[in-house]
């Protein structure tokens, strides 16, 4: 139930909720108190337009994005851990596993154990039933890194966990389990690094962080900020801006939860 509730609940915090839930307030308000309609709807259409403004959602993601870029190389680890959340299953007519936008994870993962950072490859991730159903991330990753020339012999599943708590969690167990011991180089989305990176050290484990997928590169950002036409745009409202402010509230949502829970 609480992980239903996590999915249900935020859904209406986030700006394209909470704009709608005020739209059918508005509605209602209509017969009653016309005269805070306009009120109610103004307030819904500024929600809209600053979440997805390109300014607002850059400065989200990149408060969460740069706390943890590697400054040098990544060392040498007894584990290379790799969260689920980049994959979708093999179901018809899909040919084969498909990665989504946070499929860099697996990517990285996978290339950092070709690189000899570390001995072990352990998938961590499950698969939601009431959310299209499938074989659990963690088998989905493991056919990815056995294309990409990972042994399946240096990989380690975790199919169960539905969400970074549990990730830990489970991580922990299978590392006690395989009496792996020392440093784990933790691999996942840069904006799910914050979060991820204090939960796994709340569970006792010593993380490195190896953030990758990348929403907000500040070249990039940098040379669009150098005309006038790039600023202007930056304003503008459009629907990738909506979707990168929802993830970074999404991820101080979850801190804040998390934190209530003991979890970080």
């Amino acid at each position: 139930m609480f992980l239903f509730l996590s999915k249900l609940l935020p859904l209406f915090i986030y700006p394209l909720g909470l704009s709608c839930l005020l739209m059918v307030l508005a509605l209602f308000m209509l017969w009653k108190h016309p005269r805070w309609t306009g009120a109610v709807i103004s307030c819904a259409l500024v929600i809209l337009l600053l979440g997805s403004s390109r300014g607002v959602a850059q400065g989200l993601v990149r408060s969460l994005e740069s706390q943890n870029v590697p400054q040098d190389e990544l060392p040498n680890a007894a584990a290379i851990v790799v969260l689920g959340g980049g994959t979708k299953p093999a179901l018809p007519p899909r040919p084969w596993v498909d990665v989504g936008e946070a499929g860099d994870r697996i990517l990285y993962g996978s290339l950092l154990y070709r690189q000899k950072k570390a001995p072990w490859l352990i998938l961590s991730g499950g698969r939601v039933n009431w959310q299209g159903g499938g074989d659990p991330e963690s088998q989905d990753m493991a056919k990815i890194a056995e294309v990409m020339g990972v042994p399946s012999s240096a990989i380690l599943q975790d199919p169960t966990s539905l969400n970074t708590y549990e990730n830990a969690v489970n991580v922990r167990k299978i590392l006690q389990e395989q009496k792996i011991q020392g440093p784990i180089l933790l691999v996942t989305s840069a904006l799910h690094t914050p979060r991820s990176l204090l939960i796994f050290k709340r569970q006792g484990m010593n993380v490195i962080p190896a953030p990758t997928d990348f929403l907000m590169i500040p070249t990039e950002i940098n040379q669009a900020q150098t005309t006038w036409q790039g600023v202007l745009l930056s304003w503008i409202p459009d629907t990738l801006s909506l979707h990168q402010t929802t993830q970074a509230l999404k991820e101080y949502l979850g801190l804040a939860v998390y934190r209530l829970r003991g979890w970080l």
